[in-house]
């Protein structure tokens, strides 16, 4: 079954409204819809915003049957190689905000035990959008020093759930595939008026794509 992980109602809907939903339960704390989208079974957490939000979802999702999670949403460009509304696959993911460099050295977002700080993500090759890596934070800002941060991590995207949903999936043998539509670009103005102005805009983009992302998936 396809565990679908989404921070927000608005952007679950590019699915839910293409899914025939046959139950609702809760895990975690969260509400889930269970049905057939694309004749695939399907069971859909609208997690909320926030790594800890994330975490819990994708731990419902499991918990509840998913042998495969996809993450899908909205995101904000860092550089002129990510457009409003062109969707990427992201190929790996670090959580920017975690730093125990101080205790035990290596790279900004290396989780206590593992020796690299980005995790690997599933990218199908059926799935043919442009590859990208993605930064994870508690933070939405325009902040200068978060983004010089994730330019010298590597980062293409960023967004506040994906490399912690990552966490959960590499910690449960789980895989997972992150889709991101751009809402806001970096540079361009204020993140938060982009935001605002493009997210119809961007999960219009999703919801166009969701047969072909449904259709490069394999459970």
């Amino acid at each position: 079954m396809i565990g679908c992980v989404i921070a927000l109602d608005s952007e679950a809907e590019a699915l839910l409204s293409q899914t025939d939903v046959e139950d609702i339960q809760t895990a975690y704390g969260k509400t889930i819809h269970f049905g057939k989208a694309f004749g695939k079974d399907v069971l859909i957490v609208v997690c909320g915003v926030g790594k800890v939000n994330a975490a819990a979802g994708a731990c419902a999702a499991i918990a509840k049957g998913a042998d495969v999670i996809l993450n899908f949403g909205v995101a904000g460009g860092l550089h002129a190689n990510t457009e409003i509304a062109e969707i990427y696959l992201i190929e790996k993911a670090v959580q920017y905000d975690f730093d125990i460099t101080q205790c035990e050295g290596g790279k900004i977002g290396t989780l206590d035990g593992e020796t690299e700080n980005f995790l690997p993500l599933t990218a199908p090759e059926k799935i043919g959008f442009p590859r990208r890596a993605l930064g994870s934070g508690d933070r939405f800002n325009d902040s200068p020093a978060d983004h010089a941060l994730l330019l010298e991590l590597g980062c293409d995207i960023r967004d506040m759930e994906g490399a912690a949903i990552a966490q959960v999936c590499k910690y449960a043998g789980v895989p997972l595939i992150s889709v991101k539509s751009i809402s806001d670009v970096y540079g361009r103005g204020s993140t938060t008026e982009q935001f605002e102005k493009n997210l119809k805009f961007a999960n219009l983009t999703l919801k166009a794509h969701m047969k072909e992302i449904f259709g490069g998936i394999e459970t």
